[in-house]
């Protein structure tokens, strides 16, 4: 949901301060990268933390590291041995996420990977409270389909854009493979029974899944 700058505002001035290192991720991110957009942000980015300190996660997978944003989002709300598996795979984001994560005072509890997730996620032996999909829309069904099974009963997926810059109701005689990706993926997921499903119409589109079933 599109929001103006005045509503921003007024949200912003009505829940918690962004962190300041926060805001410095945010700031360089746009100042240094092409794709600044990307980045969560401080509206998306307390929802982020919000929902993670819900579920005191003991284990979170993040698919799309970007720049580290949403990663110190998530991570704030891991239970005391908690652990943050996020994936990337530009190589050339590692760097600039990485000194953050050490700024932050949570390197300890972050895990960078670099690589295709659908190479990476099999590799993991872990069972996961929290997943944060936000990486290629064309693999949003696979990598689902990869770490689903890897997800506590009770567990929470969260995948982001889910409305693509309103894409997704657009229409058009032919849809390009990243808005194709997004659009097969709520389709399915609206049909897996073994979810339950909400999407946020806040910044480009949230969901949140539930798992209720193997």
């Amino acid at each position: 949901m599109e929001i103006d700058d005045l509503l921003e505002k007024y949200i912003l001035a009505h829940i918690e301060d962004e962190d300041p290192l926060l805001t410095r991720i945010y700031r360089e991110t746009h100042l240094k990268l092409v794709n600044g957009r990307m980045c969560s942000g401080p509206i998306q980015g307390s929802i982020l933390t919000l929902l993670s300190r819900i579920v005191r996660p003991y284990r979170i997978l993040e698919i799309g590291t970007y720049t580290g944003y949403s990663a110190l989002c998530l991570v704030k709300g891991l239970s005391e041995g908690g652990l943050l598996h996020t994936i990337e795979i530009n190589e050339e984001y590692e760097s600039l996420a990485s000194r953050y994560f050490s700024e932050s005072g949570v390197k300890d509890k972050i895990i960078q990977h670099i690589g295709d997730a659908e190479e990476a996620i099999p590799g993991l032996n872990e069972e996961f409270d929290l997943v944060f999909l936000d990486a290629d829309k064309r693999q949003y069904i696979p990598n689902y389909n990869l770490f689903f099974h890897k997800v506590r009963i009770g567990g929470v997926i969260i995948a982001d854009n889910t409305l693509w810059s309103g894409k997704v109701v657009e229409k058009k005689k032919r849809i390009d493979e990243q808005t194709k990706g997004i659009m097969d993926f709520n389709d399915f997921v609206k049909k897996d029974p073994r979810v339950e499903t909400f999407m946020i119409p806040v910044r480009d589109g949230m969901t949140v899944l539930r798992k209720i079933a193997d």
